[in-house]
């Protein structure tokens, strides 16, 4: 939906388990008419399509994207962002770090991408700028001899400066296909590459290093030549098309302030693309023994199989310490002299604190209080994609939540405060 602010307001359904097009398509008939009538009874509904690869090769099949264009047209409904990240299976089964998998050194995820970029250029309203949110380059234990699995679906790159050559040589074949369809159709779309806890670019600093010593002085050239246009024109080219996705859950584990690190990612020319709206669990560590064997009791039930849920200590001095996963944490519980604990598990954002937890619900607080001050206009997507796997005294209808989800944005952003918001 969009809001009175200007920006556009929706949710990711990666939270609806599917791989294949049938089953996507179901979903979303089965949740968006319901959501819409709850929402946004008086304008248009707009979606954050999460496509699989899988999903992706389904739809351009055939006439299955007519049928779901004239679909979209009859609920009155609009797809203005993709989450381009999870390339396959993303539910009811082990995750962990292949999600990562095709990373951007690999020509599956190139590809994969392209495809996305020519699906929301078919589906995108007139006059609505399009966003796709992609992993940060890869998974940064792959190159450190310490991940869990390796990449499977396809061979990665074998070192890090591999992967970084490899992965700029295709974010620019990306750029070079969505500079052509600015110029053909009009249609502005981004690529906003999302950081996050042990990616090959996990905060704003690595983004920036990325963007400045490496995508825009190797990636120009090749702009240059292919396009014909000046230096210039290519380095603007390319901070135009690849972008931040970000994801307050993310950033929020990296105990990075938002104005703040808005502000240096500005200085470098460095735009959003979209912001994801998600919170983290957060803990301050008790001094006690007897404190700290009852706090992992209360995080046994988060340390859950499917997903990744690293963790980011804060010490003396605002020292990090990182930990891969939640359980490899909880081993050190005891005897850490850390002071608190973000952890990267993607909680309901319209709650505060989880009964002995807390929530980073203040990092995205203060993130949206600041999107007036944003001369970009990023496309706001709840990005809650947990439900299945929250503990069980935190599980709610899913359509309830969801809608809860909205009614909390809104009444932060917007002052709307609404029956089923106030409960």
């Amino acid at each position: 939906m969009k809001l009175s602010s200007g920006h556009h307001l929706t949710y990711c359904t990666n939270i609806h388990p599917g791989e294949t097009w049938s089953e996507t398509f179901t979903n979303l008939k089965r949740h968006l008419p319901g959501l819409k009538a709850r929402l946004s009874p008086e304008q248009a509904f707009g979606i954050g399509l999460r496509l699989s690869n899988q999903a992706s090769l389904e739809l351009v099949h055939g006439n299955h994207l007519e049928q779901f264009q004239a679909w979209l047209q009859q609920v009155d409904c609009y797809v203005f962002t993709l989450n381009g990240f999870p390339y396959g299976g993303f539910h009811a089964q082990v995750v962990k770090d292949q999600v990562y998998a095709p990373d951007w050194s690999t020509s599956e995820r190139c590809n994969y991408t392209l495809r996305l970029i020519d699906i929301l250029s078919r589906l995108l309203p007139p006059g609505v700028e399009g966003s796709i949110s992609t992993l940060p380059l890869s998974y940064k234990p792959w190159f450190d001899g310490e991940a869990f699995s390796g990449p499977t679906q396809v061979e990665t790159a074998q070192t890090k400066a591999d992967c970084y050559q490899h992965s700029i040589q295709h974010l620019i074949q990306v750029v070079l296909r969505l500079v052509r369809l600015h110029q053909k159709t009009g249609q502005l779309i981004h690529l906003g590459l999302e950081p996050e806890p042990d990616g090959l670019v996990e905060n704003s600093p690595e983004l920036i290093d990325f963007m400045q010593t490496q995508l825009i002085p190797q990636g120009s050239p090749a702009l240059m030549a292919h396009l014909s246009i000046e230096q210039a024109d290519a380095e603007n080219a390319i901070l135009e098309h690849i972008r931040l996705c970000y994801d307050t859950c993310h950033f929020a584990l990296q105990y990075e302030d938002p104005c703040l690190a808005l502000a240096k990612l500005r200085a470098y020319g460095i735009k959003l693309s979209k912001i994801q709206l998600s919170s983290a669990l957060k803990v301050s560590l008790p001094q006690t023994l007897i404190e700290r064997q009852q706090l992992q009791q209360h995080l046994l039930p988060f340390a859950e199989s499917t997903y990744l849920h690293q963790v980011v200590e804060q010490g003396a001095e605002q020292r990090l310490t990182r930990y891969r996963d939640l359980d490899a944490a909880l081993q050190h519980l005891n005897d850490s002299v850390g002071q608190a604990w973000r952890i990267h598990f993607h909680v309901p954002i319209f709650q505060e604190t989880y009964q002995q937890l807390e929530s980073t619900q203040d990092h995205l607080r203060s993130l949206l209080a600041l999107l007036k001050a944003i001369p970009d206009q990023p496309h706001l997507e709840i990005e809650t994609y947990t439900w299945d796997v929250l503990p069980d005294a935190m599980k709610l209808d899913i359509q309830a939540s969801i809608g809860r989800e909205f009614e909390w944005v809104l009444e932060v952003m917007e002052g709307k405060r609404t029956a089923a918001a106030s409960r």
